[in-house]
């Protein structure tokens, strides 16, 4: 059985740091059940679920310890009162200025082509924040910041590759090249902070990339 570690514990509510190839949530299927939740609810049987993180990102996930902080985490990250900083690994050299970019692209599923989604007039409203701020070791790639201001279904991914710069590793949206240079997605939720809402404190947690 594998061990849970929480970053955060308490009466209310979990942190942890989700590997890279785990679900948050259990999938179709008989090989798909093991994941974030069900191993969380084996160590902490009230363990809920608020918010997800795609199977190939790694990186920060809170998980609720009852209905009502469930209910109010979830309501925070609808306010967009949840701070969340990505980092990750793109292909191709970006100019590193210190100022952050804006990409405003709508997204809907792409049916056809599911799970892939795809940037379209029609799609609903999607916006990330991102910043290049140095050369990869990788050679002719980018590290790069994220603050998605909204949630939707690979964000990031999409987002990124729309503008040409596809993150390392990324088996859905990168072409052979990109997805070549990596053995998994180069993403990662590094940084998470909101309000506690049972206690009103003030809580932000970090967890460094596994890469650079």
């Amino acid at each position: 059985m594998t061990v849970l570690h929480a970053l955060h514990d308490d009466a209310h509510l979990l942190v942890f740091d989700k590997p890279a190839g785990l679900l948050c949530v259990p999938g179709r299927g008989d090989d798909k059940q093991d994941c974030l939740s069900a191993r969380a609810q084996r160590q902490w049987p009230d363990a809920l679920i608020v918010h997800r993180l795609d199977m190939a990102t790694s990186g920060l996930v809170v998980m609720a310890r009852s209905i009502a902080v469930q209910r109010a985490l979830g309501d925070a990250f609808a306010r967009r009162e949840v701070h969340k900083r990505y980092e990750a690994i793109v292909d191709g050299r970006v100019p590193c200025n210190d100022a952050w970019s804006e990409i405003d692209a709508p997204l809907m599923a792409d049916w056809p082509n599911r799970p892939r989604q795809k940037i379209d007039p029609a799609g609903k409203p999607s916006v990330t924040r991102w910043m290049a701020v140095a050369p990869s070791a990788a050679g002719g790639a980018t590290h790069v910041l994220l603050e998605p201001v909204t949630g939707r279904t690979h964000q990031l991914r999409v987002h990124l590759h729309s503008i040409g710069h596809a993150i390392l590793g990324d088996a859905l949206y990168g072409d052979a090249p990109v997805q070549a240079r990596a053995t998994r997605l180069l993403l990662h939720a590094t940084a998470l902070a909101f309000v506690h809402p049972v206690t009103g404190e003030p809580m932000r947690f970090e967890s460094a990339a596994p890469f650079d």
